[in-house]
């Protein structure tokens, strides 16, 4: 079947809308547990951050090419094997005994997810030709991301407040195997065949060149910088993505045309979604330590703050689907940034020993206002600047650096964090307490040390974590100077020299 499908019948937009309300949960779930994972695995600061960057990473890499098997064999198959993967993924979550079964759970629940969005979205677009229908069941398709959003911390973080936290995997669990189960009883199947093909030089490249690196920047600050370990896997990185320009350079049907990094536009939205996307959940990791693994709340209040900044879009959707239609990408995006980076300095400013709710509403605010504005106008900013024929290939693009940033950003924060704050402890702790933080860093010392050891690393995390937010600050920053300079008003469709069938996003 082509797409073909003449209009969206409501089960498969309800099988669609819980396919992403599940792989969007199992995202910000995480969050509020952090410190919980920290203190249960006795886990270092970049074993912690693994947790999330262990979903991220294979969703990220994996989301474009799948776009592509969805089109060639059936977005519906898609859509029940995403399902059980995810829940098989997070079954592993729920009952691991240690944290490499925990990132191995991740990895594998980033699979699932990884085929669940693009197959959702690309299903709704191809049973609505009619760009007023289109436009509200996918407006109908984001309130489900954003109800998700807010509904994966609050319950996490209740589960983890009256059991232990390994239930807060559970609904995950129970979610994917409803998406399994709905898309093969009511989801209309839909594929695009014609002008797809996978590539292969262009997938395995560009995952090996983005893990190598990920996996570089989090163990360098334990491991070293030059340990052979990470130098090896830095120079494979480098080596992997220069070979993914080759590859995509000689590719027939490339899964990104470089030709598109030349408009100014395009390029300064994907510096955006890098920027941006690492600035935000950088935070949002450093706000989880801090509460969680080194003030000890409960994992329900360490978790309110993660609720409020998802219910945000909840409340300003009605407003911006307006804006979307009457302001240029680039205001919208330069409004997004500025307040993000306005709360994030405001975080840093903050003592560690704050845990009120209330010292943390007006930053949350900022960061939560500015983050919907970035991300609802980002996609507008990339494929307003393109060709028509090559907006799924830059609305993919997008997705992909987006998502790696958020990868990236607890990846690279909580190294600069845990080895300023080591540096911090030079000399002032001794005997067990020195051992302790020598194999296991200043997070263990918080939990396990003397009581003047606990004192003197908590000081330390502050500098480290502050630290690291201000980074984060940084890069919300630069994202709105690239704006600023970069990114135009579209007045025409921008031309390429080497057009190529779109891939989907």
């Amino acid at each position: 079947m082509t797409d073909a499908v003449k209009k969206l019948d409501v089960g498969t937009l309800i099988a669609c809308c819980l396919a992403v309300a599940a792989a969007q949960l199992c995202i910000t779930v995480p969050s509020p547990i952090n410190g919980e994972i920290q203190t249960a695995f006795g886990a270092s600061g970049s074993q912690v951050a693994w947790v999330t960057s262990a979903f991220i990473l294979p969703t990220a890499i994996l989301e474009l090419n799948f776009g592509v098997v969805g089109d060639l064999f059936g977005r519906k198959r898609l859509l029940v094997l995403g399902g059980f993967v995810l829940a098989l993924g997070e079954l592993l979550n729920a009952t691991s005994q240690n944290i490499t079964m925990l990132w191995i759970g991740q990895a594998l629940a980033g699979v699932g997810a990884a085929a669940l969005f693009p197959s959702s979205l690309a299903v709704i677009a191809a049973a609505t030709p009619e760009e007023k229908d289109r436009a509200k069941a996918v407006s109908i398709w984001a309130l489900s991301i954003s109800l998700a959003s807010a509904v994966g911390p609050l319950s996490s973080g209740i589960l983890a407040t009256v059991a232990d936290f390994r239930w807060a995997f559970v609904p995950p669990v129970v979610l994917g195997i409803a998406v399994g189960i709905a898309a093969w009883a009511l989801v209309t199947d839909s594929k695009a065949p014609e002008g797809r093909a996978l590539d292969w030089p262009g997938q395995i490249s560009v995952a090996v060149g983005l893990t190598a690196l990920l996996w570089g920047i989090i163990e360098g600050g334990d491991r070293g910088w030059s340990s052979p370990s990470i130098v090896f896997a830095l120079t494979l990185a480098a080596v992997a993505l220069v070979g993914f320009v080759i590859a995509e350079k000689r590719a027939a049907s490339p899964m990104f045309n470089l030709d598109l990094l030349r408009i100014p536009s395009f390029a300064a939205a994907a510096v955006v979604a890098l920027t941006g996307m690492f600035g935000f959940i950088g935070t949002a990791y450093v706000v989880s330590i801090r509460l969680g693994a080194v003030m000890h709340l409960s994992a329900l209040r360490a978790g309110l703050p993660f609720v409020i900044l998802q219910l945000i879009p909840l409340l300003l959707a009605p407003v911006l689907s307006k804006m979307l239609t009457r302001v240029e990408p680039r205001r919208l995006l330069m409004g997004g940034l500025l307040p993000m980076a306005a709360g994030q300095f405001w975080i840093a400013a903050l003592p560690i020993t704050t845990t009120s709710l209330a010292a943390f509403i007006g930053p949350v605010l900022l960061l939560g206002a500015g983050f919907i504005c970035v991300v609802s106008s980002l996609t507008s900013a990339a494929v307003n600047a393109v060709p028509i024929e090559m907006t799924g290939m830059a609305s993919g693009a997008t997705s992909l650096v987006r998502e790696f940033g958020q990868g990236l950003g607890p990846a690279v924060i909580s190294t600069v964090a845990m080895s300023a704050a080591s540096s911090a402890l030079v000399g002032k702790l001794s005997g067990a307490d020195a051992g302790m933080e020598a194999a296991a860093g200043p997070l263990a010392v918080v939990n396990a040390g003397s009581d003047s050891a606990k004192a003197a690393a908590r000081d330390a995390l502050a500098h480290g974590m502050s630290l690291g937010v201000v980074i984060c600050g940084c890069a919300s920053l630069l994202g709105a100077v690239v704006t600023l300079l970069l990114v135009r008003r579209s007045t025409a469709r921008a031309t390429v020299t080497a057009p190529v069938p779109a891939a989907s996003a």
